[in-house]
């Protein structure tokens, strides 16, 4: 078995180095459809951030009666708090609520001029709730606020208002992964059927030496083997190439793309998921290249 084993990666060797054109070209092939792959995890991690960011940016506000005192809205935040998938609960007083107005619009004469006429501090006391995005989480504090008990000491909560927009972005998210799984299965299609009709070439090369092989007896396995063999290599040498491609790429376009996208780093992004990248990439070529090369024996042998 091990002799057998050994003189199959003999063959695949010998094959590979003996049939250069048809190898590069089929490495190359694969090179592309790994960068392919490649770029669609780029492409799920700025969206992901993208989202990710607009999500962080909607929360729900609870406004409170301006009588209220600040022990009753510590009640209604400590229930708040013990849903699970809450971010962060903030309480906001009438006095921070006039600060933060201050800071953000201190040099807006119109709304400084609005604040002079209204007079004294016409800002609520509120709560501000952030959740993972889940519009189910939402709903949930929304429900939470609408209870009896605590009617009388809220004035309004905005969560009507934002519901459309939690939903619309919870759907988006939903979409892109779909629509990148989709996209995923596609491009597996489309790489095996392409790096098939690559590695068919280097099958009708060995058309002879398939037959002969046959007439001594020789397994399936035993003519298949060297072909599967040269279909790993072809991807490992593809996945490697396309590896040291992605890091340098994400190195030059990463101060580009944080123009677009401010905050999002997409060198880090990679060194982040660097493992991720290259089992991904490795399992990609290897996979494609060897179900291609038994594919195209298979149906030779046939």
């Amino acid at each position: 078995m091990i002799i057998n084993f050994s003189r199959i990666i003999n063959f695949a060797v010998k094959d590979f180095s003996r049939n250069k054109g048809v190898s590069l070209s089929a490495v190359f092939v694969l090179l592309v459809m790994v960068i392919l792959a490649s770029s669609m995890l780029f492409f799920w991690g700025m969206a992901d951030y993208l989202i990710t960011q607009i999500q962080d940016k909607i929360d729900i506000t609870a406004y409170f009666k301006d009588n209220i005192q600040e022990k009753d809205i510590v009640i209604i935040k400590d229930e708040i708090v013990k849903i699970a998938s809450i971010k962060g609960v903030e309480y906001i007083s009438k006095d921070q609520a006039l600060q933060n107005f201050t800071e953000k619009y201190g040099n807006n004469e119109i709304f400084q001029k609005a604040l002079l006429e209204v007079g004294g501090n016409p800002f609520l006391p509120s709560l501000n709730i952030k959740t993972d995005g889940n519009p189910e989480q939402f709903q949930e504090v929304s429900n939470i606020l609408a209870q009896e008990k605590f009617t009388d000491l809220i004035e309004k909560v905005d969560f009507a208002e934002k519901k459309d927009i939690i939903n619309r972005v919870f759907s988006i998210r939903s979409s892109v992964t779909k629509a990148g799984l989709f996209l995923g299965i596609i491009l597996i299609a489309i790489a095996i059927f392409v790096v098939f009709s690559t590695i068919k070439l280097t099958v009708n090369a060995e058309k002879e030496e398939i037959t002969t092989m046959r007439i001594v007896g020789a397994n399936n396995w035993f003519i298949q083997g060297p072909f599967i063999i040269q279909g790993i290599i072809y991807g490992f040498l593809a996945s490697i190439i396309c590896f040291a491609l992605c890091m340098i790429a994400s190195h030059l376009l990463s101060n580009k793309i944080a123009v677009m996208l401010p905050g999002f780093d997409l060198f880090n992004y990679f060194l982040s998921n660097m493992w991720i990248f290259a089992l991904v990439q490795v399992g990609f070529g290897i996979g494609v290249g060897a179900i291609s090369s038994f594919l195209a024996v298979q149906k030779h042998l046939k």
